[in-house]
């Protein structure tokens, strides 16, 4: 059997703290891993379900519903809409988290490396989601069109204040995409059809926009792209037939950029260990790393190294990770899965 090179964690994991992540992440790891995150713990735990009650400040935008819909960690689950009569191009959005949150688990990387318990050389990883992802989530109808550029924006400041904050050295910025994939394969989603609201070809705008963003990363710091298919109650909102759209997508993205991707993730569903799946992973263009989220809690390495084995004869150059972030998973699992990395993956 093939055994892959390096790892990657995709974001999440299901620690407390930044501190007891990167910790535990670099002690049973090391040096299979090139960049490190911080668990995106806090608010940040449930991925863009806290990004609402930010929004919902800004004046001009309006809570969907008159009563809160709970959500774990104190979270107000309602959507969004812009309030009648508000200019969308006029409002003002609040700093949305992202820069806050990252410039402090910042100052934690630095102290563990110091320490000695990071190892020097290992960037600060830190996950981004999309515009796309918390405009089709919280935001309906012609809304959507209206805040885009104004979130986009936003997210793009946050982006802007990490540069200037994070020696670029030290930086690895990964945007995670999803509901992009929802889009391209007309998928139901978690109860409606995820659709673009731009004219033309959606397939070409979801390129367009990726792209953008992988360009708005400066060249001398590291740059991925986690594709995903969602992981609401460890469910993805769409099965695929094969790796085929996310291959066409990866390639269309690499193309339009003006600089290089730095890393891909792909996801590998735990019941797929056919050379069906993996066949598709022939036609993607060369990136400087691969990783596939072929690692699940359910089956351990044994599970790992049967996807493993499969992914080979079409893609001989590969790292491992999970196929989402792993801070949903049950709580006492998260060792284990790291621990699942390592002894299927070889240190760089």
């Amino acid at each position: 059997m093939t055994q892959p090179q390096g790892a990657l964690l995709v974001g999440s994991v299901n620690y407390d703290d930044a501190e007891t992540t990167m910790r535990t992440a670099a002690d049973l790891l090391g040096s299979r891993l090139r960049r490190l995150p911080d668990g995106e713990v806090g608010k940040r735990f449930h991925w863009i379900m806290f990004q609402p009650d930010v929004l919902g400040q800004a004046e001009g935008i309006e809570r969907v519903g008159d009563q809160p819909i709970p959500f774990p960690a104190g979270i107000d689950a309602r959507g969004l809409r812009i309030a009648e009569g508000a200019d969308a191009a006029a409002i003002e959005l609040p700093a949305l988290g992202y820069a806050s949150a990252a410039i402090e688990s910042y100052a934690v990387f630095t102290r563990l490396r110091e320490e000695g318990a990071v190892p020097a050389g290992i960037r600060f990883q830190v996950s981004l989601p999309t515009p796309l992802a918390v405009i089709s989530s919280f935001f309906g109808g012609d809304d959507r069109a209206a805040i885009e550029p104004v979130y986009t924006a936003a997210i793009l400041r946050e982006l802007d204040d990490i540069l200037v904050a994070i020696p670029h050295g030290d930086l690895a910025v990964q945007w995670d995409v999803a509901s992009e994939m929802g889009i391209i394969e007309r998928a139901s989603g978690y109860g409606a059809v995820m659709e673009a609201w731009w004219p033309g070809d959606p397939f070409d705008g979801l390129v367009a926009r990726l792209a953008a963003l992988v360009d708005a990363v400066p060249a001398d710091v590291e740059v991925g792209v986690h594709l995903c298919y969602g992981d609401a109650g460890e469910k993805h909102f769409f099965e695929p037939t094969d790796a085929a759209n996310l291959v066409r997508y990866a390639n269309a993205v690499v193309a339009a950029s003006a600089r290089p991707l730095t890393w891909l993730h792909l996801p590998v569903p735990i019941a797929r260990d056919d050379e069906g799946y993996f066949a598709p992973l022939t036609s993607l263009v060369p990136v400087s790393e691969l990783y596939l989220g072929l690692v699940h809690r359910e089956d351990g390495a044994e599970g790992a190294a049967r996807r493993i084995a499969a992914a080979a004869p079409f893609a001989p150059e590969f790292g491992v990770a999970t196929e989402c972030g792993i801070g949903r998973a049950p709580a006492g699992s998260t060792e284990g899965i790291l621990r699942t990395h390592a002894e299927v993956a070889a240190a760089w």
